[in-house]
This record gives structure tokens, C-alpha cells and sequence, in this order.
């Protein structure tokens, strides 16, 4: 089978286009043949995570496609059955942190950019039907880590106010729409008057350039939650948005890992930070119900074939996207 595969050297110079062997399902997991696929910042990530000297990896964590294999001691799914993956391995109930020897797919073992890929069955979730193949490809990580972002970290309640630094972003965008569908305010932020324009479009009630002064454009308004994205150039910015007792919510860092803040101003202002990343199979069914009930579907900026992955990884890197960049895959 055709697939996107890293070795031999760090980062994207460490791609190719190749064949690789067509995996058989064992006990419990069934394969998938793959329609679409979703890069996420994350696959940056594992670029260079994924040595140049461990075996060769295929990239990619979403991804959708039809059953076409199954596995012994599975039941309740079927060859020809169309599903979207569930990206985490592992993580099953909702629960503070991820248990121990939590996993995602595309890092250690094989991911969804290629014809196939074998996960356990409890990671093939029923496609929404109001998805489209490349819709439903780009949708599992971005989705469930805004999911859990906003609900079960954030706790959005109608008529909350939310700040979202760095909209464009595949996160960013899916809960610019949960937040609204939920009756929150929602306000971002973006040095891209393009990008700001589209916010507006998809319903932020406020969008404002993110290196002016951001108390002075929200009129000094306080906002209720935070979910940052950005780290370092705008964490203290959010902050400074907070109102006393309000809460921030971080599940990235793309500009930047490292933080200075002042505690005696944290401290009396009875702030709430709260770390995120990805979510459990329990929110991962929430996320799935929710979005079918309101019909949500993500942005997607692009899709290309697996042939053209420098170009989708290059404006992925470069931050050029507002939403998603997918794969076609048949």
C-alpha cells in the first residue's frame, strides 16, 4: 500500500511517498480502508520525536474510512461499516489526566496517512452522517481536544464569555462553533485581518488584531474563560483579559513553551489555570453526539493527495490555514 512514511532524517526532509505492507487485524482490532485523513500540528511534532534511527513510521492521527477486515473476539462491527478514528489509545473514561501508557495514533505505532490502518475496534467510531468523507477525516483529534477543552476542563455554561488567541488553528475553529452552539460569547484574536474576517464570519462576536492592545479593543471587558493555544506571545496578554476568579485553559504552545507571569497578580486575582490535551473515548463519544445533533462540520482550508504532503506539511508549518488541511486518500 501507498503511505506517508518518516525515517532516516529529522523533521520534513524526512518524508517519502512509499509502499509499505498492508497490516492484518489481530484479536480485538479491525482495518480500515482509509478515504481521508487530517494533519495536525502534532504530526510537526512527531517528525522530529520519531528518530531518524527507529524504524520507518507512518504519519497521521485522523482519519476516516470503511471497515474491511475484522479481527477475532470482535463484535458490533461489521465489513463495509463507514467510521471515523478515534485518535487516543487507551484513554477510556473521562478523567483528570490520561491514564498511564495513554497513546496517539501515529506515534509509536503506524498512522493513517496510507490505503490502510489497523487500530483496536473500540477506536472505530460510526461516521456522522452529515459528514462528507473529507470532513470526517479531518475531525478526530482537533475536535475531541476542543471538546474537552471547552467542556470538561473550560465548563462553558450559556451566556459565558470566551477568548480564543490564534483563530485558525483546527482547534481553534471547531470551538469557536461548540462555544457559540453552547451560547457562550466568543471573542479571538489573530494578527490576519483575513482570518479575523472569517471568524466573524462563523459567528465570534468580537475579533481583534492581536498585537494591538487587547484591553483597550474589548473596550476593557473581562472575559469569563480563556483557551490558549499560542504559549508565549500571548499568554500574558489572555491573561490580562481574565475576569477575577475566571479561568484559563491551555492546550498549546506554538509560540513558544515558556512563560513569565506575576503570582501575586495570579494569586489575588483567584484565577483558574488548567492544563488539556486530546480527551477519552467518553468524550470522544460526547463530542460525536454533539456534533451530530447541531449538524456541526469542521473548516477545511485544503485537501490534497498523499502525492502533494510537502506542500500540505510546509502550510501547516508555516500557520498559513484557517481550519483544516486533509489527505484524500481514494
Amino acid at each position: 500500500m501507498k503511505a506517508i512514511v518518516h525515517e532516516g532524517k529529522s523533521g520534513i526532509a524526512g518524508l517519502s511517498l512509499r509502499e509499505m505492507e498492508v497490516g492484518q487485524p489481530g484479536p480485538g482490532e479491525v482495518r480500515v480502508k482509509l478515504k481521508t485523513a487530517g494533519i495536525n500540528h502534532r504530526d510537526l511534532f512527531v517528525l522530529h520525536r520519531h528518530k531518524p534511527t527507529e524504524p520507518p513510521l507512518i504519519i497521521g492521527s485522523d482519519g476516516a474510512g470503511i471497515i474491511d477486515a475484522i479481527g477475532d473476539d470482535v463484535t458490533g462491527i461489521n465489513v463495509g461499516d463507514e467510521v471515523i478514528i478515534n485518535p487516543g489509545l487507551g484513554w477510556k473514561e473521562k478523567s483528570d489526566a490520561p491514564p498511564e501508557g495513554f497513546e496517539i495514533v501515529g506515534l509509536p505505532d503506524h498512522g493513517t496517512f496510507a490505503d490502510y490502518i489497523v487500530i483496536p475496534a473500540e477506536n472505530a467510531v460510526p461516521r456522522p452522517q452529515h459528514l462528507i468523507w473529507e470532513e470526517a477525516g479531518v475531525f478526530g483529534l482537533a475536535a475531541l481536544t476542543g471538546y474537552r477543552a471547552l467542556f470538561t476542563r473550560g465548563n462553558i455554561t450559556p451566556g459565558k464569555t470566551v477568548l480564543l488567541p490564534g483563530v485558525g488553528s483546527g482547534v481553534i475553529t471547531f470551538i469557536l462553533k461548540f462555544a457559540k452552539t453552547a451560547g457562550a460569547t466568543v471573542y479571538v484574536t489573530s494578527r490576519s485581518e483575513e482570518k479575523l474576517q472569517r471568524a466573524l464570519e462563523l459567528g465570534a462576536d468580537k475579533a481583534i488584531n492581536s498585537d494591538g492592545d487587547w484591553n483597550e479593543q474589548l473596550n476593557g471587558e473581562k472575559v469569563d474563560l480563556v483557551i490558549e493555544s499560542v504559549g508565549a506571545a500571548t499568554f500574558n496578554k489572555s491573561l490580562g483579559q481574565l475576569r477575577p476568579g475566571g479561568t484559563i485553559v491551555t492546550f498549546g504552545a506554538s509560540a513558544g513553551d515558556e512563560v513569565s507571569i506575576d503570582l501575586r497578580s495570579f494569586f489575588y486575582g483567584q484565577y483558574n489555570m488548567l492544563g488539556t490535551t486530546m480527551g477519552s473515548a467518553e468524550e470522544f463519544k460526547e463530542m460525536i453526539k454533539f456534533v451530530e445533533k447541531h449538524k456541526i462540520k469542521p473548516e477545511i482550508e485544503a485537501i490534497f493527495p498523499l502525492s502533494r504532503y510537502e506542500i500540505a506539511f510546509n502550510r501547516l508549518e508555516e500557520a498559513e490555514q484557517f481550519g483544516k488541511i486533509g489527505f484524500l486518500i481514494d
